[in-house]
């Protein structure tokens, strides 16, 4: 036994191997209880010799079947068997020649290029690195006495039928090899079902058949088909899986309780054939453990009721049958703690105002504490609107404001006492952009200025960043950046874009953006406006090792007054022929007092600016040597990382040549281990930016620091940055993985978090993998699709949404970091409940009869559960789309139609079907039918209303009935302007046609007094009523003698003076106009 492990180290140098061969198990105490580990089997590795035999040569007739036997040597583990020949070569195997499971070498029917000497079976063993040979085979093929042609018939297996037993998870390999002349054709299929093709693939020319991850729904018959041109043989292979014990749900997990409370320790597993659960407590079986008031055992759990200090204990669960068995331990811990806050104290939490704020309380205690939350005066508890207080203890503002800063206490609380701890929220207000930069037209030469104004949180430190085309911005001197606005000089072409401005904070962003379009210049205007000339007469004045005094002239403003002077210097000594902006100066001003870096040859010069844009630069300054000097600053952006499991790269941001201050620029790396009080390493690099140390261990912290050394000495002392080795790939699957259905589309998937030493590198997350297994409901296809769900941080438990009603998920975790994932937990599995079930698949209507209608309908494709009925709604549908009263029928789950009877003949109905389960009823699928009408009523009902000569003719009748009734009424309201007897002699016309007063249709002439035509009007002879000359009308007379003309009274006394004369002229004839009833008359006989 290796000292401080329990590792068990076995000398076999001394004895023979297999005097240690038998089952051991490692049993680990201590004053809690005792845990005992799996049964491990310890067998020799053996690889025996072949049997010296003596081989004759095998004489066959072509076109025979033929096997040579191989017969290896039975070894541990079992030989891998090949054949080849006398050079090592593989024999060439085909469809017709083919090795079997067991080793032997089949030929459905030999050719003459079958004889050889050397065919060699092989057994290779590979736990001892052997390979053991057969004494060749001699096979001659004669050709004396052709063989007919033969159906094929099985040379492996034998008979019609077979069985075959395989457990769950294994691999399942069924083989069939024919003879038969010519060579057979070999096929597979499931009686019972289909083959699963994403686990099975074809061996050997599809002699043999191989499943893996073999599962229950393999279980059943195989048949193995062998055909030719002469006919087909047939065999069934039986095949049973068997499942050694496995886990239902998960191993039994451990329980931590406090004295008083209840508990359960569950041990589910399943197998084929059922297993049996033993228990054991502290590796004693149960039976014979100390009697334990608080315990009690039903068949796979334990119950703790009321449970006491000392009764902590390790319990095991061992799970078995014929094909294997699951041993799990559990640790019961009675365990008695105040409560704890993990939480740092006076942690502050900072939130943008408007979103989501969580705070955490991370506790630990037992009994498990009640977590209480508080504001700043603790005045009452936070457990209502806007506060959601979350099971572990996080306290979450689903929208923070500013009322919600301040002061916030969490209180754990259990029986044995109370912890608080405080902490600190910041609503802070959000970035936005005021004034957004424009939209712009420029024309080229000139220069544009986009502003973006923003306000922010005064104690937030913002960032601005300006982009062209969502890219970074040109690296051109002509684009100057100032704190609010973006301005372009000189604009060329290539300026046009689309600029964005983006502030940038700790906590949020705001971003605007505008588009810049180059137009060519226009005329200039009668006032010449022009760039200004470059300033001249550069002199340097008051020179010091560090700063010197720059005067000049400027030169022609060009009627645009100068708004500022550009400075730029060119470093002869490190960057000769660039030029750098160094500062810049009010356009009023015609001196600078530059302050200059070590170690520079600086030439200045200046540039002009107006309103028309920058001068060209002045004539170079003469030059000024600034003397070297130690290095002012280190590098920045001192990192530490690794690319590879044993190894540290640091890496920095070199100086500048204008940083480094003089000649024989290097740095100065030095590191150590963080959690180890060891001395700083240091080595010393130039010309790079990077340095490697290797050799280090995975993943651990470093304090790293690198300081600037030149020729003339040190650089400041560097300040500590800090970074980790490399990481390697997770060691550790998460525990006590396990699913919580919330609903039917809805899990939450729990597992304990890997210790962070296991993890090996920057925890990145964890991933859930699931698929679905199969649908609880027989009629739904098995299929297989996995998904993965990314839980990125120190997460513990994660949802799955989208899941499938009514199916059967299985599911494992595994932790990622920086390299990649670790090991995959142990597979769960979760059932999801019944939902909704899906609108029917279909729904048509058949035998559409005088007062009924049959509907025939499809289940749906998604029943998500079992179908309890179907409801059928339907209400009928008039002309204008209105629907009438509902009814409704109820329907069993095993109806696919239905005969509706007492319908209506020739009216419409709508219907409405859907299925339900027991979560109650899903949407419905819609269809629309119509009665037939019967013939004999629609042979008597012809909608006269429908036809359209029917429509012209009436509306033809309208307009010419709406034409005489304006005629009439205008001539019977119209007045005449004189006597009646000149009326009469002014219509003397013989062609004239009177008018029959009672209908008021033109009949002969007549000299008759009571047929005298109406005064004032003439009637051609087309039968239209025309105005004459005149603007008299036919009612300039009245009925009676008194001079009154019309009923309303109108017209009485207008014509008073002549009433005796007419009476005496005319007597009674009479003067009233045609009535519109009468014009209807005249209508309708014309007509």
């Amino acid at each position: 036994m290796r000292p401080h492990s329990g590792t068990l180290v076995v000398d076999i140098s001394r004895e023979k191997a297999d005097h240690y061969e038998g089952v051991y198990q490692c049993t680990a105490r201590n004053k809690h209880g005792t845990a005992v580990s799996h049964n491990i089997v310890v067998r020799q590795s053996r690889s025996p010799l072949w049997s010296k035999e003596r081989i004759k040569p095998i004489v066959v007739q072509e076109g025979v079947s033929l096997v040579l036997p191989c017969r290896p040597p039975a070894g541990l583990p079992p030989p891998i068997i090949f054949w080849m020949d006398n050079n090592f070569q593989r024999l060439p195997q085909s469809s017709r020649v083919s090795q079997s499971l067991n080793g032997d070498l089949y030929f459905s029917n030999v050719l003459r290029e079958d004889s050889r000497n050397d065919y060699i079976c092989y057994a290779r063993f590979p736990h001892t690195q052997t390979i053991q040979q057969k004494q060749p085979i001699t096979v001659k093929v004669l050709n004396q006495d052709p063989v007919d042609d033969r159906k094929p018939t099985f040379l492996i297996p034998s008979g019609s039928s077979s069985s075959k037993t395989v457990l769950r998870g294994q691999v399942l390999e069924m083989e069939c090899i024919a003879d038969g002349l010519p060579t057979p054709e070999i096929s597979w299929t499931k009686v019972s079902g289909d083959l699963p093709a994403q686990r099975m693939s074809y061996l050997y020319y599809q002699k043999n058949l191989r499943i893996v991850n073999v599962s229950e729904s393999d279980a059943g018959d195989y048949r193995c088909s062998a055909s030719n041109r002469l006919g087909s043989v047939h065999h069934t292979i039986h095949v049973s899986v068997k499942a050694a014990p496995y886990w239902i749900s998960s191993p039994p997990r451990n329980l931590v309780l406090a004295p008083g409370e209840n508990g359960v320790l569950t041990c589910r597993a399943s197998g084929t054939p059922k297993p049996s659960i033993a228990w054991a407590m502290n590796g004693i079986p149960i039976e014979n453990s100390p009697k334990d008031l608080s315990r009690k055992v039903e068949d796979d759990t334990i119950i703790f009721t009321d449970i006491q200090i000392g009764s902590s204990a390790v319990y095991q669960c061992n799970v078995s049958n014929g094909h294997g068995y699951l041993l799990a331990n559990a640790f019961v811990n009675v365990l008695s703690e105040p409560p704890r806050v993990l939480t740092p104290a006076n942690k502050v939490y900072q939130v943008i105002k408007n979103h989501r704020a969580r705070i955490d309380c991370t506790f630990f205690g037992s009994p498990i504490p009640k977590i209480t939350w508080f504001k700043d005066s603790r005045s009452s508890t936070l457990d209502g609107d806007p506060y959601i207080q979350h099971d572990n203890g996080t306290l979450e503002i689903h929208t923070a404001q500013a009322r919600n800063s301040g002061k916030y206490t969490c209180a754990a609380r259990n029986m044995l006492g109370i912890y608080e701890n405080h902490v600190y929220l910041e609503v802070k207000e959000p970035t936005r952009i005021l004034k957004q930069p424009e939209y712009k037209v420029v024309q080229r030469g000139r220069s544009v200025v986009f502003e973006c104004k923003v306000k922010h949180d005064p104690s937030l430190v913002p960032t601005m960043t300006w982009l062209k085309d969502d890219g970074e911005l040109p690296d051109d001197e002509r684009l100057i950046v100032d704190a609010d606005s973006l301005t372009i000089t000189d604009v060329t072409e290539s300026d046009a874009g689309v600029y964005t401005c983006i502030m940038n904070t700790t906590l949020d962003h705001d971003s605007a953006s505008a588009e810049l379009t180059v137009v060519e210049a226009t005329p200039t205007p009668a006032v010449v406006y022009e760039r200004p000339d470059p300033p001249t007469d550069l002199e340097l004045t008051d020179q010091k090792k560090r700063s010197v005094q720059l005067t000049w002239t400027p030169g022609d403003e060009h009627n645009s007054p100068i708004q500022k002077f550009l400075i730029q210097y060119e470093d002869s000594l490190h960057h000769r022929g660039h030029w750098h902006n160094l500062t810049e100066v009010p356009g009023t001003r015609t001196t600078a007092h530059l302050r200059l870096s070590p170690y520079i040859h600086y030439t200045f010069r200046v540039l002009a600016l107006n309103a028309m844009g920058f001068s060209r630069p002045s004539f170079p300054s003469r030059m000024f040597k600034t003397e070297p000097a130690a290095p002012d600053e280190n590098p920045k952006d001192v990192e530490g990382f690794g690319t590879e499991h044993d190894n540290l790269v640091i890496s920095w941001k070199p100086l500048t040549g204008l940083q480094s201050n003089g000649p024989g620029l290097r740095y100065r790396v030095m590191w150590r281990q963080k959690a180890v009080d060891s001395d700083w390493t240091t080595v010393t690099v130039s010309n790079n930016s990077r340095f490697v140390v290797s050799g280090t261990p995975t993943f651990v912290p470093y304090e790293l620091k690198v300081q600037a050394v030149n020729d003339h000495g040190v650089g400041p002392e560097p300040a500590i940055a800090r970074g980790y080795s490399g990481e390697d790939l997770p060691v550790a699957a998460p525990e006590n993985v396990q699913a919580v259905v919330l609903n039917s589309t809805l899990a939450e998937v729990h597992w304990d978090p890997v210790p962070h030493k296991l993890i090996r590198g920057h925890l990145k997350g964890y991933k859930v993998y699931y698929w679905k297994e199969r649908s609880l409901h027989k009629h739904n296809p098995y299929h297989m699709e996995k998904l993965i769900l990314t839980f990125s941080g120190n997460h513990s438990h994660g949802m799955v949404p989208g899941l499938h009603p009514f199916s059967l998920y299985s599911f494992n975790v595994r932790v990622y970091n920086g390299k990649g994932e670790g090991p995959v937990s142990p597979t769960q599995q979760f059932e999801t409940p019944e939902g909704v079930p899906g609108a029917p698949t279909s729904l048509i209507v058949t035998n559409s009869n005088l007062d009924t209608l049959t509907l025939e309908w499809s289940p749906p494709h998604d029943r998500n559960g079992r179908i309890t009925g179907y409801t059928l709604k339907y209400q009928p549908v008039n002309n204008s789309n209105e629907l009438g009263p509902v009814e409704e029928l109820a329907l069993l789950a095993n109806e696919t139609s239905v005969t509706l009877p007492n319908l209506k003949y020739s009216t419409r109905y709508k219907f409405y079907l859907n299925a339900k389960t027991v979560r109650g009823a899903g949407p419905a699928i819609s269809q629309e039918a119509i009665t037939i009408m019967d013939e004999a009523v629609a042979s008597r009902q012809v909608d006269i209303a429908t036809q359209g000569w029917f429509i012209g003719l009436m509306c033809a009748i309208a307009l010419l009935i709406l034409i005489l009734l304006i005629i009439c009424f205008i001539q019977r309201n119209k007045g005449g302007k004189y006597p009646v007897k000149e009326k009469e002699d002014a219509h003397t016309d013989p062609e004239f046609q009177p008018m029959k007063e009672d209908d008021c249709t033109f009949g002969e002439y007549s000299d008759n007094e009571d047929h005298k035509p109406l005064k004032g009007s003439r009637t051609p002879s087309n039968g239209t009523v025309k105005r004459d000359d005149s603007d008299d009308s036919l009612v300039d007379y009245g009925e009676g003698g008194d001079g009154q003309f019309n009923e309303d009274g109108s017209f009485i006394g207008q014509y008073s003076g002549k009433s005796g004369s007419r009476d005496t002229a005319e007597g009674h004839e009479s003067s009233e106009a045609p009535s519109p009833i009468n014009a209807m008359n005249s209508l309708n006989s014309f007509v």
